[in-house]
Parts: structure tokens; sequence; C-alpha cells
């Protein structure tokens, strides 16, 4: 039995050459798995696989795997059109692959059939509160609950509108990009980004409307003076595949 076998992504005609010298995570020596015309592209994972979670538990070491994953992906997708597959996907060994291949071999022809030609771009929007804390006041408490009920009512009215605000930009992208997948919003102290995300969105593009995208997200969000936008990518379609977990971890 061989070792275990990372699997980064799942594409068509990749050329073995182009893997040369490629290493995937842990500086593993990155290669192929085929059936007919299918590739998997995959790197030999470690055995232990409480360590490995363990690591997947923290953020400095789940970036680094993350990173790791992510270049080769992206260096796949240069080449063809793929299937990327999530992080730390790990089959128990090299014929284990080979049976996903077979077992979903339609599936995954038709997935590569429908993102041909496509990149993933992502939205993220954001509503910042600038509104200053009350002072108490040094006389009475009266006056600084009045300040802060409006202030509360204020907060309200804001979130209610960057909420009709987000859904508008949601629904115009939406209809322009061929799919989309909205994800759980980030918390700032994860992202270190200003203010609070309020929506997190990835939209299915044709690559030749990439920059129209781009531009239409923008105009949308100078429409709407509330919201701030972040556009990132373009990525392969990540959120746009439903890949095998795997057996472990």
């Amino acid at each position: 039995m061989t070792a275990p076998r990372y699997v980064y992504a799942i594409g068509r005609a990749v050329d073995p050459t182009d893997l040369a010298g490629l290493v995937g995570i842990d500086g593993a020596e990155v290669h192929r798995i085929s059936h007919r015309d299918l590739v998997a592209v995959v790197s030999v994972a470690p055995a232990d696989e409480a360590a490995l979670r363990s690591r997947l538990e923290r953020l400095d070491e789940l970036a680094v795997l993350a990173e790791a994953h992510h270049a080769v992906v992206a260096l796949i997708a240069t080449q063809t059109v793929v299937v990327p597959f999530r992080l730390a996907t790990i089959y128990r060994d090299e014929d284990r692959v080979r049976e996903v291949l077979r077992q979903r071999y339609e599936e995954f022809e038709a997935l590569l059939d429908r993102l041909a030609g496509t990149v993933e771009i992502g939205i993220k929007l954001y509503v910042e509160d600038r509104q200053p804390a009350p002072a108490a006041p040094s006389t009475s408490g009266r006056a600084y609950l009045q300040q802060l009920s409006q202030r509360h009512r204020r907060r309200d009215e804001k979130w209610q509108h960057a909420a009709a605000a987000v859904e508008r930009v949601d629904t115009a992208l939406g209809a322009y990009a061929i799919d989309r997948s909205r994800h759980r919003p980030q918390a700032a102290q994860l992202s270190g980004a200003a203010g609070d995300n309020v929506l997190n969105a990835a939209y299915l593009v044709p690559a030749g409307r990439l920059i129209e995208f781009t531009d239409l997200a923008q105009r949308l969000a100078r429409d709407e003076p509330a919201l701030r936008v972040e556009v990132t990518g373009p990525w392969a379609p990540y959120s746009f595949t439903e890949s095998d977990h795997g057996d472990r971890p």
C-alpha cells in the first residue's frame, strides 16, 4: 500500500512536464494520478492524522498549509480547467484516488465542462460605525440615556439601510454572473479589515468579462456610500465545486 495522498485538484490533460519541480504541502513533490482523460494532482500526505488535525487548528499553521495548497491549484488552473479540492483532502493511497476518479468520472467531466472559461471573483462589503460613543454627563444620567437610545436607533436604521444595500449589490452582481455563492461574513478579528463584513460572496464569472464585472462591483459600491467594497481574485472556482472530502482528516 502506498502512502496517503493530498489531492489538490482534478483537471484534464495536465502535462507532467509542467509539474516538474513543483512542490506542495510540506515541500512534497507534486505528481499525477490519471484515469482516462481525468488527472488528479497529488502529493504525499503525512500518515499521522492527529498531528495534521492539530496543525489545522492553529491559525499560523493553517495559513502555511493553505498557501501551499492554493499555490498548486493556481498553477494548474493556468494550464487547464480544474475542480479544486478543499484544503487537506486526503485519501488513504493512490489506488483510492483512482477509485474516486472512476466512480465520479461523469460527475467530474460535467463539472469541468461547466467551469471551463470561468474564474471566481470574491466580493466583500463592509459597513463602518463612525458614531462616537456618547459621553456620560457629569450632572445627570438622563441625558446620557437619551443619547444612548438615540445612538441605538441610528445604528438600527444604519444596519437596515446597509442590509437593503447589500441585497441590491448582490442581486445585481448575481444577475451578471453565471453563479454565486454567499459565505458566512468574516469576523474582524480574523480578517483584520476595518468595519463589519456584511457580505462575503463569490461569483462565477466568464474569464472574458472579468474587468467588466469588477468595474460593475466598484460602481455599485460607489452608489452605496454606506458600504466599502473589497474585490479579490480571480481565483480557481473553489466555491462552485462539491469535491469529495477525502478519507481524512
